[in-house]
């Protein structure tokens, strides 16, 4: 563990660009310029987790993004073995982890590659073991952020959390690489949150409003909307 670094995702990409030829774990105390989704700030006081996992994967990069799903199961699997809380976790697309309805835990998503081919993948992990940021600092209509510690009382420290981890985001990685994204996307629409509801989904350039109705085989949001049912790849979700 790392007492205090940029970012994990950064410090993985420098392992990959210096040779590294297997898969591996990069977890921080504390980051100095930790980032989320469309490249927002992450705060990142001590006490939460902050890790990363770089790995070679061989698929094409429209199947390697699939495992933004098997990095959001071994959250909520390792979440659950930790707090024998199955309940109170829900998995909310594309890349968020919910405790009792609020932002416990966010997946970013990070590649390097060229002539269409994809050479390193970087999976960081943003966990509010003890913390969370003010609901003041989110954009408005976001979900409010919550942490570990308020809501169950349990204080887990990131080395044990990376403990519960690795070995489960190793076992969907084993699922995923044998099976294919099916198994996957069954077990993430049993956790999913706001299934069959209706919530928003936001574009760049414009926002739907329909009901949740399932996540399809390349991963995207499947809404059924007044002007009828559409797939949506990439979007921010709002409840």
């Amino acid at each position: 563990m790392l007492a205090s670094v940029d970012s994990t995702s950064a410090q993985a990409a420098r392992l990959a660009a210096a040779g590294l030829t297997s898969p591996a774990w990069v977890l921080a105390g504390e980051q100095t310029a930790g980032k989320g989704r469309r490249g927002r700030p992450w705060a990142s006081p001590r006490g939460n987790f902050y890790a990363s996992l770089v790995m070679q994967p061989a698929e094409p990069p429209e199947q390697v993004a699939l495992r933004s799903f098997a990095a959001a199961l071994a959250l909520r699997e390792a979440l659950v073995g930790l707090t024998g809380l199955p309940q109170v976790f829900a998995l909310k697309w594309p890349n968020d982890v919910l405790l009792n309805g609020g932002k416990l835990a966010g997946i970013l998503l990070e590649s390097t590659g060229a002539n269409g081919r994809l050479g390193n993948l970087v999976i960081g992990i943003g966990v509010n073991l003890t913390t969370a940021p003010d609901p003041a600092e989110v954009e408005p209509g976001a979900v409010t952020p919550v942490s570990l510690l308020a809501e169950t009382g349990l204080r887990i420290t990131p080395e044990a959390f990376l403990d519960a981890l690795a070995p489960a985001y190793a076992r969907w990685e084993a699922v995923f690489t044998t099976y294919g994204f099916a198994p996957l996307r069954d077990e993430w629409l049993r956790h999913a949150a706001r299934l069959g509801q209706t919530i928003r989904a936001r574009t760049g350039t414009q926002t739907r409003t329909g009901i949740f109705e399932t996540v399809d085989a390349t991963g995207a949001l499947v809404l059924t909307t007044p002007e009828g049912r559409v797939a949506i790849p990439a979007a921010e979700v709002f409840f």
